[in-house]
């Protein structure tokens, strides 16, 4: 059990374990500006002042001169992944006593840059940042630094900020194995804007399962564009067209394989029988195609709330300033067993 005499001390995630409590519920105890009542909320001050807690000081930082305002920076609404990460980001805050506001971007740095100050004009106390990217194109992200303002990032990562994500290698994995037991050997796999570090990582558990399996990747069956429908019709033509074409591909998210699923009905093939198919994100549409889609189902409440943590309360000492959260392979029909025809 951790003390005072400790040569580490302790942390948030520490004073909660020992007071049997959430950590949310003993970062609320824990607020002096307004604090709550209650045995449990008592518990954990008297927990902390007998070890001698301090609070974190990016946490005190935020906390003073509060508005309760949380910008949320996304590329877009339309895109139902970030309206389902965001309406859990609203929840979240709702229970940790603040508020959600959102602007779009499209993906466009210099767009976060003007949208993103037009939020600091609001006086809100930190971001959560779902725009985050690889390539180092993120002026937006330097000047919350410059400026020591709070953030933290959510469903993408760009290698050095508190973030709070999905296991995208996992899954990567998981659905390319799942093709691989099916059967398949020739597995395409079609990712989003290369600057994301979900696409990378589930193209980095596609490449594993692939290599795992002794199967050989060839280049003409990886592809990178962006994460929408249109793209996935345009990739989906792209291998139909192929002297070889593959008898299965995994999207990096779900939207891609409706596009996917579009181009092979036009192209007259029947999904799963000649197409198998493998989505990521498990968003509503996947459980009710004419053909439901096998996918990657990612527990964005639980990243809505490690993003939320991760701004009010900072990194856990324990668990590192990057937080990830494990998919779970959601089979469906899209996915077809071969050898088992006649």
């Amino acid at each position: 059990m951790p003390t005072t005499n400790d040569a580490k001390p302790l942390t948030l995630a520490d004073i909660a374990k020992l007071a049997g409590v959430s950590r949310s519920a003993a970062s609320r105890a824990l607020d002096r500006r307004s604090p709550v009542g209650g045995e449990r909320a008592d518990r954990v001050r008297a927990i902390a002042a007998a070890h001698g807690y301090v609070p974190n000081s990016r946490a005190a930082n935020l906390r003073r001169q509060r508005t309760g305002l949380i910008g949320v920076v996304v590329p877009r609404l339309t895109d139902t992944v970030m309206a389902m990460l965001y309406e859990a980001i609203v929840d979240e805050c709702t229970t940790r006593g603040c508020q959600a506001t959102v602007v779009t971007t499209d993906d466009d740095p210099r767009a976060e840059l003007e949208r993103g100050r037009a939020l600091l004009d609001q006086r809100v106390d930190g971001f959560i940042v779902t725009t985050a990217r690889t390539d180092g194109a993120d002026p937006f992200l330097l000047e919350l630094r410059d400026r020591g303002i709070p953030y933290a990032l959510a469903l993408r990562t760009d290698g050095e900020s508190p973030s709070a994500l999905g296991d995208d290698e996992l899954g990567g994995y998981l659905a390319t194995g799942h093709l691989i037991e099916a059967g398949h050997e020739r597995i395409a796999f079609v990712g989003g804007a290369p600057y994301a570090s979900s696409s990378q990582g589930r193209h980095a558990g596609y490449l594993r399962a692939m290599t795992d399996a002794g199967l050989t990747v060839s280049p003409e069956l990886v592809h990178e564009t962006d994460f929408s429908m249109r793209a996935g019709v345009r990739t989906g033509n792209l291998l139909l067209a192929l002297a070889d074409p593959p008898t299965a591909v995994f999207t990096a998210n779900d939207s891609l394989a409706v596009g996917l699923i579009s181009a092979a009905l036009r192209a007259g093939l029947r999904v799963p029988e000649d197409l198998s198919l493998v989505g990521y994100n498990d968003t509503p549409i996947a459980a009710h195609l004419a053909t439901p889609l096998t996918s990657l189902a990612v527990p964005f409440h639980e990243i809505a709330a490690d993003a939320v943590s991760l701004l009010l309360d900072g990194p856990d000492a324990s668990s590192g300033p990057v937080l990830r959260r494990a998919p779970r392979l959601v089979p469906r029909g899209s996915v077809h067993l071969r050898g088992t025809e006649g």
